[in-house]
C-alpha cells in the first residue's frame, strides 16, 4: 500500500463504528438505498468561502475500494464482531462500491451548509465510506482555503509575487505532506518543495539550501561558491546563517549568473530592503529576494503593504497545518432512503446541529459582470428561475467515475477564476463579510414537514 491516497484501495481506512454500523446494518437485513451529504456547517473564523479540494482522491478510492483478506481475518478475531454471521465476512470478500455520487468540482468554491458531496448507494456501502471522504475533503479543502489567503496577501497590491510550499516537514506526517502540496497548488501557490508531489502530482518543485550546507564549509564563500558549481543556473543562496548583509555582500562576489538570494530570519522588511540595496548597486537587479521562515497571510500582508522588495515568499508551518484554523468541521449526514417504494426523509433537530432533508443543489446567482452574488441551496428537482447556475454535477455512477479528473493545473486555474469572481469584501483577511446564502422555500417546507412528521411520531410513542 502506497502511502498516498490516489494508491490506497484499503477499506480499514475507516473508523470502527463504520464497520460494527455495516455488520449490524447486514444481520438485520437492512441495505436499503440511502443518500447521504457532505458540507461544512461553519466556516472557520475569518473565512467567508472554501475552496473544493479532494475530490478526486475521493473518486479514486471509491473506484478501487475492497476488502483484502488479511483485513476480513482481522475483523473476523476483533471481539467486538465475535457475534456477527459469517456471511457477513463473506459479503465483505466481493464488496464494492456501486453507489452515485454527485459533487461539486473541485477549485470551486463552496460556503457553510452547501453540500460538496452528495453520495446515494445501499446504505452499508455509503455508511463505510464516510470517515475517509471526511478526512479528504476536510484536509485537502482547509490547506487550499489557506493556501488562497497567503497567495492573496502576496499579490494584494497587483504585483506578482510567487509563493511555494514549504511546508512538508511540519506537515501532521509525509502523507499530509504531500496532500498539502496538491491542494496548496490549489490554491495558488506556483511550486512545493515536497519532491514526491512534483513526481506524483506533477508539481513544480523548488529549493534552495540548509544551514547545515553554509555551516558544513569553513568559510561561507566556500559554500556559497560550491553551490553554484554544483547548481550554476538554479543558484539561490540562503545569506543570513550568520549575519545577513554580509552574506549578500558575499553572495555579490560569487557573480552575476546567481539567480536569486534567501532570508530565512529577522526582520523581513529591514533586511530585504538593505540586500535589495546591496544587489542594486552591484547592478545585480535581476536577482530575486525569497523570504521564508513562520510565515502567514498577515504577516505577508504586512509586507507586501509596507513595500518590501520581496519576489518569493516560502510558507511552511502556517500553511499546511492552517494554523490560525487547524480544522475543518466537516459532516456526512444522511438526509433521504428509499424503501421499495416509498422514500422517506431524515433530518436532525437537535440544538446547533440540525440538519436538512432531502437531495439537494446549490445554485449560484451572477451580476452583469460575472461576479458572484448569491448562492441558493435547494432540492434537487427544483428550477429556481433564471440564471440559476447549479453546482453539484453527476461524478460517478454504479461506481464507475463518469469522466477523467481534470489536471491539477486546470483546478487551480478553476480556483483562481473563481476567485476573481469572489468580490473582495468577502476575501479580506480579516473580519470579511458573510457570503449570502438562502435556502429555497421548498427546502424550508420539507424541513418543517419533516419536523412535523418526527414530532407527531413521538407523541405517539
Amino acid at each position: 500500500m502506497g502511502i498516498i491516497g490516489d494508491t490506497r484501495d484499503n477499506a480499514l481506512l475507516t473508523d470502527l463504528y463504520e464497520l460494527t454500523m455495516a455488520a449490524g446494518y447486514f444481520q438485520h437485513g437492512v441495505n436499503h438505498t440511502a443518500t447521504f451529504e457532505l458540507f461544512v456547517r461553519a466556516l472557520p473564523p475569518n473565512r467567508s468561502y472554501l475552496i473544493v479540494a479532494g475530490v478526486e482522491q475521493v473518486l479514486t478510492y471509491l473506484s478501487r475500494l475492497r476488502f483484502h483478506e488479511e483485513e476480513i481475518r482481522f475483523l473476523q478475531q476483533h471481539p467486538i464482531f465475535r457475534h456477527v454471521p459469517p456471511a457477513f465476512f463473506d459479503y465483505l470478500r466481493t464488496f464494492r462500491f456501486r453507489g452515485e455520487v454527485w459533487g461539486i468540482p473541485e477549485g470551486n468554491l463552496v460556503f457553510a451548509e452547501e453540500p460538496i458531496l452528495r453520495v446515494t448507494a445501499p446504505v452499508i456501502e455509503a455508511q463505510i465510506v464516510e470517515t475517509f471522504l471526511l478526512s479528504m475533503i476536510n484536509f485537502q479543502t482547509l490547506i487550499a482555503t489557506k493556501a488562497s489567503r497567503v497567495v492573496w496577501a502576496a499579490g494584494k497590491d497587483g504585483k506578482r509575487r510567487e509563493v511555494a510550499d514549504f511546508g512538508s516537514r511540519r506537515a501532521h506526517g509525509p502523507e499530509a505532506g504531500v496532500l498539502a502540496a496538491r491542494a496548496s497548488y490549489i490554491g495558488g501557490c506556483t511550486s512545493t518543495s515536497n519532491t514526491y508531489a512534483g513526481m506524483f502530482y506533477q508539481i513544480p518543485i523548488s529549493g534552495t539550501m540548509a544551514h547545515s550546507w553554509v555551516m558544513s564549509f569553513n568559510k561561507e564563500e566556500e559554500a556559497f561558491r560550491a553551490f553554484h558549481q554544483s547548481f550554476p543556473e538554479a543558484t539561490i543562496l540562503l545569506i543570513d546563517t550568520y549575519d545577513t548583509e554580509a552574506g549578500a555582500h558575499l553572495a555579490v562576489q560569487i557573480g552575476p549568473h546567481i539567480r536569486g538570494v534567501r532570508i530565512d530570519s529577522g526582520n523581513a522588511w529591514a533586511m530585504s530592503r538593505k540586500v535589495r540595496a546591496i544587489l542594486d548597486r552591484a547592478g545585480l537587479t535581476h536577482v530575486k529576494i525569497v523570504v521564508s521562515g513562520d510565515l502567514n497571510e498577515y504577516l505577508i500582508q504586512d509586507l507586501v503593504d509596507r513595500g518590501a522588495p520581496i519576489d518569493f515568499f516560502g510558507v511552511g508551518t502556517e500553511m499546511v497545518t492552517s494554523k490560525d484554523a487547524p480544522a475543518l468541521g466537516g459532516v456526512y449526514k444522511l438526509v433521504e432512503q428509499e424503501e421499495g417504494e416509498k422514500r422517506r426523509y431524515r433530518a436532525k433537530f437537535s440544538v446547533e446541529k440540525a440538519t436538512y432533508p432531502g437531495k439537494k443543489q446549490v445554485f449560484r446567482f451572477l451580476d452583469g459582470e460575472g461576479r458572484y452574488v448569491k448562492d441558493l441551496i435547494a432540492r434537487e428537482n427544483e428550477v429556481p428561475g433564471r440564471g440559476a447556475i447549479p453546482l453539484l454535477v453527476p461524478l460517478m455512477k454504479g461506481g464507475e467515475q463518469l469522466a477523467p479528473s481534470p489536471s491539477l493545473p486546470e483546478i487551480q486555474q478553476k480556483a483562481r477564476d473563481s476567485l476573481s469572481r469572489l468580490p473582495e469584501v468577502y476575501r479580506r483577511l480579516d473580519n470579511p463579510r458573510p457570503y449570502p446564502v438562502y435556502k429555497s422555500q421548498a427546502l424550508e417546507a420539507l424541513f418543517q414537514q419533516v419536523q412535523q412528521e418526527q414530532r407527531a411520531f413521538l407523541k405517539e410513542r
